[in-house]
């Protein structure tokens, strides 16, 4: 005779729970898919999971959104979509074993979770009342999927309502007691034979209700594809002829070091640092720009009436603030737009200002110092990358580029409003979370070639690299071999002071072994880059980068 340990009890209570979890974890995926699908037809920010992620950003602090940039670079959008739904899937799981005893319970947990994400759909910028129908149409398809689901699973694993047993509580179930050493399906032969059925429609209900799920998440993916009105004018759209054209790059811009990147980015590897989760939407003839605050004249100009002003090219680096020594949050490209200061020049900012609120559809808001965007220096109203419209993800139809500041304080994408106003009175998205407010750029250098642990060939080994300080250029870059003297690299030719320039060394002599190269620069106004390590936060890296490789 098997004696029915308490451990062996718990087991089988462990195994007999497996179909609940599995319940909770489709009536999730039927939740969430149900809710793209509708989501197609409404807002950006109605989908359940760029709400929650919106949200999540909102409220993550300074120090964790820099890891997840060190440690993620640009998937960091990727990795938080996997955590939420990592996250999602536990709680759904742990609701579907509630269910299998408590259905209204988890139903109201729910309903609960739901209205949760419908007011996390409310907080977004771009968004309205009838954006919160795309989260109440899956959270009900959820509900009842799980219904459905419990009920089989219910069936599956031989529960029992609660009162075939004695006086219960409404809506409890059982789980029925069988012989010492037997499962539910063992006790009978009768019993096996309905509990295997019982299985199989649990999973047939099951495997139908994921494939339903993974039907909605595609439809709703090619719905919001094809709906994509901003994305098909985008194509069409054909920009004007410039007023004033970029300089042509002076021959010998890029370093003649095989494995270096171009002297500019093409728009597809231009990196992408945002708070947008999902891109917006923005229909060209919808958008408009409002100009208020501490200005003589307010206005609004639109799309049209910005093109049919004296655009301007001009080749500008942008660096993003999270950028560590050495890494590849930076870009170089030629972009097309209006200079900032003849919009505020119309304006006529008023006395005591001293700074330009840049908001963008999805309310992301960037401080710059008035003075950046009326001095000299090309700072656009951007409409034009590279040749071509801006991308979606870059800021179609319009943004800004500013060249000397990092892009937390200047590069607004999407941007919809500019308010003049003061430091005083105003504080910017990630000014209120720890970062200065300002953020002029730092003098930086890194090494492209070699790339770190790479194996060289002995003898004549080449270095090649990237340098800048944007509105201040750069006038030397030196690298070290090991701990040696430092030693002038070869500097490409400059394109201009607000965009990067690489160089260029030969180590002729390269022994075999282990060894480093650490690079430094000296920018226009002679300012050496600074050894000292800096974090990004509050106001950029700072530091030498140093790689190791090994000559073979």
């Amino acid at each position: 005779m098997t004696t029915d340990t308490s451990t062996g009890r718990r087991l089988r209570r462990g195994l007999a729970a497996w179909p609940f979890a599995v319940a909770g974890l489709v009536s999730a995926a039927v939740l969430f898919a149900t809710a793209e699908l509708v989501a197609a037809f409404f807002a950006t920010a109605s989908s359940p999971m760029v709400a929650m992620g919106a949200v999540f950003i909102d409220i993550t602090p300074p120090w964790l959104k820099d890891l997840a940039i060190a440690t993620f670079g640009t998937n960091d959008k990727l990795a938080l979509f996997v955590s939420i739904g990592i996250v999602s899937a536990i709680a759904a799981a742990l609701i579907g074993i509630l269910a299998r005893r408590r259905f209204g319970l988890a139903a109201g947990t729910i309903a609960l979770l739901g209205a949760a994400i419908g007011a996390s759909v409310l907080s977004r910028p771009a968004t309205g009342p009838l954006d919160v129908l795309p989260t109440i149409v899956g959270t009900l398809a959820g509900i009842g999927t799980l219904r459905l689901l419990t009920d089989r699973a219910r069936a599956a694993v031989g529960d029992t309502p609660a009162g075939a047993g004695g006086p219960r509580r409404a809506g409890e179930y059982v789980v029925r007691r069988t012989p010492s050493g037997t499962t539910p399906d063992a006790a009978t032969g009768t019993r096996a034979g309905a509990g295997k059925s019982s299985r199989r429609g649990f999973l047939a209900a099951a495997g139908l209700a994921a494939v339903a799920a993974g039907a909605m998440a595609v439809g709703g993916r090619a719905l919001s594809g094809v709906r994509n009105a901003a994305q098909a004018t985008r194509e069409a759209l054909r920009l004007p002829a410039p007023k004033t054209r970029a300089e042509p790059l002076p021959a010998g811009v890029a370093a003649d070091v095989e494995g270096m990147p171009p002297f500019v980015t093409p728009n597809a590897d231009f990196y992408r640092i945002d708070t947008a989760l999902a891109v917006p939407r923005i229909e060209p003839s919808e958008w408009s720009l409002r100009v208020h605050g501490m200005v003589e004249e307010e206005f609004t100009i639109t799309f049209d009436e910005l093109l049919q002003t004296e655009l301007q090219e001009t080749w500008v680096t942008l660096t993003c603030v999270s950028n560590a020594v050495g890494g590849d949050l930076v870009g170089n490209a030629k972009w097309l737009g209006y200079p900032l200061r003849s919009i505020l020049e119309r304006a006529r900012p008023q006395a005591g200002a001293d700074m330009v609120l840049s908001t963008s559809i999805d309310g992301f808001s960037a401080s710059t110092p008035l003075e950046v965007l009326t001095d000299d220096r090309d700072a656009l109203l951007a409409v034009g990358m590279n040749g071509e419209p801006l991308p979606l993800e870059h800021g179609f139809p319009v943004r800004m580029v500013v060249p000397g500041l990092y892009g937390y304080v200047s590069a607004t994408k999407w941007v919809v409003d500019l308010e003049v106003t003061r430091f005083a009175d105003k504080a910017a998205y990630w000014t209120t979370r720890g970062w200065d407010e300002r953020g002029p750029i730092k003098i930086a250098s890194r090494v492209d070639v070699p790339r770190a642990f790479a194996k060289v060939p002995a003898g004549r080994a080449a270095f090649g690299g990237t340098a800048w300080a944007q509105q201040r250029g750069i006038d030397k870059v030196q690298i070290r071999i090991d701990d040696g003297e430092w030693r002038d690299a070869e500097l490409a030719a400059e394109a201009s002071v607000d965009t990067w320039r690489q160089w260029s060394y030969v180590w002729e002599d390269a022994t075999p072994g282990p060894h480093s190269v650490s690079v430094r620069a000296v920018d226009g106004t002679g300012e050496v880059q600074t050894e000292e390590r800096a974090d990004p936060i509050p106001n950029g890296a700072s530091g030498w980068q140093r790689i190791q490789f090994t000559v073979e």
